[in-house]
């Protein structure tokens, strides 16, 4: 299928190019048993404080966020320690990008899209994690909700991609494992690929993914990136 009017792919980075649960695997070794539990729940508290945080107009970064987050992993886990907090924040700047982002951002960037990631991120930890992935040479721009600050699925934080390209929203395809960032990116009105990677069923939401794929690869198949 070629669409001709999609003028860039707009990437999450965080579980959809990087692999969030890297930095914990990388030390799984030390936290035994317990270390799959403790990244789901400092994955998920990572995204409670950040929406909670909107809400209540407490803006905090994205790093302060994640280190929170850790914090509260840790502790139920009994397993509170400033040595090894400080280690996985570390190893969170260097996630492992996952195998078909590099492949898929590298065919992409063979062509005419613009490339972009649109992140909850704090600028600086974006673009150290991004670098230290090996997906800075395959991008345009990275952008953090740093400059509005209020965190997805706000659709403040969807414009400065518009914004950033200059186009409407129905010209990008944005492209997530979010499911709760698909919504949020659809009801703006951008056209959205979801990465299902784990099997999952939508979120009961406003705004739908037009396309639901496996892999990053897919989306060759999507958009025939021809010249």
């Amino acid at each position: 299928m070629t669409n001709p009017d999609i003028k860039a792919f707009v990437f999450d980075a965080y579980g959809t190019l990087l692999d969030v649960h890297s930095a914990v695997r990388k030390l799984s070794e030390e936290l035994g048993p317990d270390a799959q539990s403790i990244s789901d729940i400092w994955r998920t508290k990572q995204l409670e404080y950040s929406w909670l945080r909107s809400l209540m107009e407490a803006h905090s970064d994205f790093w302060t966020v994640t280190s929170d987050a850790l914090t509260y992993a840790l502790k139920y886990h009994d397993m509170e320690d400033h040595d090894l907090h400080a280690r996985l924040m570390s190893l969170y700047l260097e996630l492992t990008a996952y195998q078909d982002a590099l492949s898929t951002l590298k065919e992409i960037n063979k062509y005419k899209y613009t490339t972009l990631v649109l992140s909850n991120g704090s600028q600086e930890m974006l673009d150290k994690s991004i670098k230290n992935s090996g997906l800075q040479p395959l991008l345009n721009k990275a952008i953090s909700i740093d400059d509005v600050r209020i965190y997805k699925p706000s659709p403040l934080v969807y414009k400065l991609a518009t914004d950033y390209v200059e186009c409407q929203p129905d010209e990008i395809l944005f492209v997530s494992a979010n499911a709760w960032d698909v919504a949020g990116a659809n009801y703006f009105g951008f056209r959205v690929a979801w990465i299902n990677r784990f099997k999952r069923p939508p979120e009961v939401l406003p705004g739908r993914p037009e396309f639901i794929i496996d892999s990053l690869s897919e989306l060759k198949q999507l958009y025939q990136l021809n010249t």
